[in-house]
Parts: C-alpha cells; structure tokens; sequence
C-alpha cells in the first residue's frame, strides 16, 4: 500500500522563487492543488484529504504558497507571488501543462495563471474565491472573523473564524484547532496573513469593488480559456454564493456546481461529492 502520509509526501524545490515546499503522490497528467489563506493554513491542511483519491489518476501535487508551511515568503503582491511560484514549480518539475484546483485565495491564484499562461493549465477547478459580492455585504462574517483573529491572536478567536468557514461546526474538532492555532502563530505564516486581512486591507477592498476601477479586477476572468469547474458552497460566509455570478457568465467554458449544506472548503466539508464532481470534470473529454 502506497505511504501517503505528510512525511512521505513532502518534498523540496529550490527554486528562483525561493525554496518551495509541497506533496507529491501518483502519476499520470499532472494536478496541482493549491490552498485558501488564512490562520495557520498550508496545501496539507486543505487537501490531505483528498490525496488518496486523485492520485489514484493523476501526478497530484500539493504546493504550499510563499510564505505558507514550508515555503520561504517572498515579497509582492500575494497572488503574483503565488502564480510565479507555481510556475517556478512546474518548470522545476519538468511539467509543461498541469489540471488546477485552488480554494479560495488558491482558486485566485489559479484563475490569474490559467488567464496570464493558458498553455500551461488543462482544466480549472475554483472552491470559491474568484469573483465579488453582487448582493451580500462586504467585508462578510468569515472575513470579519479572520481579521479580528489576525488583529488579536487569540483561541477563542480563532475557533470563531474556524466556525465560519463551515456550514457543520462539528467537524471543527479539538485536534483541528490545537493543529492551526500552533500553525497560526508561527511569525512567518501569520506574516504572511498580515499582507492580506487588515481592517484597513477590507476597507480598501470594499472601495475598490464599488469604484470606477471595479472592471479591471475581474476583467482577467474573460481570458481564462480552460474548461472550468467552479465549485461553490451554498452557506458558505467567507465568499456567499452570489460572488459565483459574474464568473459563471464571464468565463467562457465555466460550469458551476453548489453544493447544499456546506461552507468554504467543500474538498474537506462534502468531500464525496466534491471529489466524485471534481474527477468527473478532470477526467472528461
């Protein structure tokens, strides 16, 4: 029986980009799997549970972002950083053309490499992420969450953004706080989040989303020319589900899935159905 644990897994690219931490198991086309931001976050902690079944099919490959886990930060705006790095790795790894998976702020990072280098993506899944808020607020109770936990690092306050994320609060377990809590307060990781979840990050956000310059951060939506899956939670608090609607009619070849009583991480909350949705995407012709 393949060891697909964290320590057989993991492995090492030195890169231009730094050095690069990520997972690795399987074989055939390659599938990068990249993760959400957020408090004590890493590519294992959002995909583990995924890694037995999609690389019974593909080359499936875990990459923790710069700044995140393993990986060494890097300065720059989060998601240029994150897509340069995930070139780094795949020229680092000899892979020319590779299926994406990203969840939330991975899911942004996926959407810019399939728009910037559409050679090099065969199929894109999103779990939330891309798009904005039609009809819901800004900032809503996920980021709210995440910013008071980011300004005051506490438990209790990251058991409220943990509570957040999910549609099920039972799967929020003792062992799953303890893991991100420790992770959490690591300087770089928590570093890393101090670049994006600020009350003053927020507000600018908010503006932006609202002025005349609104256009320009989703016009790369309309220049991804890969088959897209985009995956969403109905309940989910971090990026409600009216966030789906311009990237549906933008992107191209996009479908969209939303699974019923589940929040942001449908890989982790509906993990059947999201992996049996999400094969059948990748696997199709």
């Amino acid at each position: 029986m393949t060891d697909l644990s964290f320590e057989a897994t993991s492995r090492f690219l030195d890169s231009d980009k730094g050095r690069l931490h990520y997972h690795e198991a399987g074989s055939g086309p390659a599938l990068l799997l990249l993760h959400g931001s957020g408090p004590g976050v890493t590519g294992w902690a959002n995909f583990s549970g995924n890694l037995a079944l999609f690389s019974q099919h593909f080359r499936t490959i875990i990459l923790d972002a710069p700044g995140y886990g393993g990986s060494d930060a890097r300065e720059g705006d989060p998601v240029g950083v994150a897509r340069e790095a995930v070139l780094a790795l795949l020229d680092g790894l000899g892979i020319d053309r590779a299926h994406i998976i990203g969840n939330s702020y991975g899911g942004i990072v996926g959407g810019h490499l399939a728009a910037a280098h559409p050679e090099r993506v065969l199929r894109y899944v999103t779990i939330g992420g891309i798009g904005f808020n039609i009809t819901s607020t800004f900032p809503n109770e996920g980021l709210t969450r995440l910013v008071d936990f980011i300004e005051q690092p506490t438990r209790e306050n990251l058991v409220a953004w943990l509570h957040s994320m999910v549609f099920d609060t039972r799967i929020i377990t003792d062992e799953l706080i303890d893991m991100r809590y420790k992770a959490a307060l690591d300087p770089v990781t928590m570093a890393s989040s101090r670049k994006m979840y600020t009350r003053d990050a927020l507000q600018f956000i908010a503006k932006a989303i609202r002025g005349p310059d609104a256009a320009q951060r989703i016009d790369y939506l309309a220049r991804i020319i890969a088959p897209t899956l985009i995956a969403w939670g109905r309940d989910d608090k971090v990026s409600p589900l009216d966030g789906a609607l311009l990237p549906m009619r933008l992107v191209p070849h996009a479908e969209l899935h939303v699974f019923p009583n589940c929040g942001h991480w449908a890989m982790i909350e509906c993990k059947d159905r999201f992996e049996s949705v999400a094969l059948d995407f990748l696997l199709a012709r």
